[in-house]
């Protein structure tokens, strides 16, 4: 393969931002590898038209959770890819030579949420001492169990976790395998509209609630252009998706096979925005990693600042950014 040289580069990522993206510059610019879990950002950028005349081919990988995403970064499989707090720690942790390029703060419904049957004795988290909790190794829903456990005193000692996919989550629940359930939307919404389950704590306050948008370096150093042009679609697709809530669910059911209502749902109170790679996001992150240190499951300490390139910043519109 032939690389474009630096100054080549240079000259296509100015085209690329100032929207001079042609069918000629696309033979120029390597392929964008994208890690995809459950079609949700191929899905996203399809249906808000933002697939429309990239210049240069994404690739799509698709992966059922964070966890092999993550590992698949880890490996350079893929150049770019979406994880939440949790799972991007865990890659770092790894040792993956990633970045957060963007960041997504998703405001609204309890996107993450610890969850009950609805005829369970279980009223609070401090209910749960005893309890089985199922949830996924290193999710963002095992995280906010051992945020709600401490919030109400309790430690990962004092609950039997049972670690599956979220597919698998939801039998276990009901056959009263697991007494509780740690998981995210839209699995949240499918429980707690057709079984009634019960939410007892929720990620609205004990979470940072931001989806990162992390490239490897590599990645990083070899397709800036592609990278920067990407990024600004994610953005635009967010926004038009915060005002298109039935045309983005109806494109996410047709993938996922949950009910329409369901992703309505989701969609209509579920408000997505841009934020600043800042001291404060580095900082929240970083205390996620102290914690899953702090409970055994990192064997180190690791400084997550090192995951991050607020050079990125700089393409992001200011008007757009989420206050925190």
């Amino acid at each position: 393969m032939v690389f474009a040289s630096p100054f080549k580069r240079l000259l296509l990522g100015t085209a690329l931002a100032f929207g001079l993206s042609t069918g000629a510059h696309a033979a120029d610019l390597q392929p964008l590898r994208v890690a995809n879990q459950k079609s949700t950002i191929k899905a996203l950028l399809e249906v808000s038209g933002e697939a429309k005349n990239v210049p240069y081919e994404i690739q799509w990988a698709e992966f059922p959770s964070a966890s092999p995403l993550g590992e698949a970064l880890n490996a350079g499989a893929v150049d770019i890819g979406a994880l939440g707090d949790a799972p991007y720690v865990f890659a770092l942790g790894a040792g993956a030579a990633l970045k957060v390029v963007s960041i997504i703060h998703a405001d609204g419904r309890s996107t993450t949420a610890l969850l009950v049957p609805k005829d369970s004795p279980i009223k609070t988290v401090a209910d749960l001492k005893g309890k089985r909790i199922v949830t996924g190794r290193g999710s963002i829903g095992h995280y906010l169990a051992i945020k709600a456990l401490a919030s109400a005193g309790l430690t990962t000692q004092d609950v039997q976790f049972i670690f599956l996919l979220p597919s698998e989550s939801r039998l276990v629940l009901d056959n009263g395998s697991a007494d509780a359930w740690s998981t995210w939307d839209p699995y949240t919404t499918v429980v707690t509209s057709q079984s009634q389950a019960r939410i007892v704590a929720s990620g609205n306050t004990l979470l940072s609630n931001h989806l990162y948008l992390a490239a490897t370096s590599q990645a990083i150093s070899e397709k800036r252009a592609q990278l920067d042009d990407f990024v600004a679609r994610v953005d635009r697709a967010y926004a038009w998706a915060n005002t298109h809530p039935n045309e983005y669910a109806a494109a996410q059911s047709k993938i996922t096979g949950l009910p329409l209502a369901v992703h309505v749902a989701v969609a209509k109170e579920t408000h997505l925005t841009p934020v600043l790679i800042d001291d404060a996001v580095i900082s929240g992150l970083q205390a996620t990693a102290d914690t899953y240190q702090q409970e055994g499951l990192l064997p180190r300490h690791i400084d997550v600042s090192q995951g991050f390139d607020k050079s990125f910043n700089a393409k992001r519109a200011p008007q757009n950014q989420a206050s925190r």
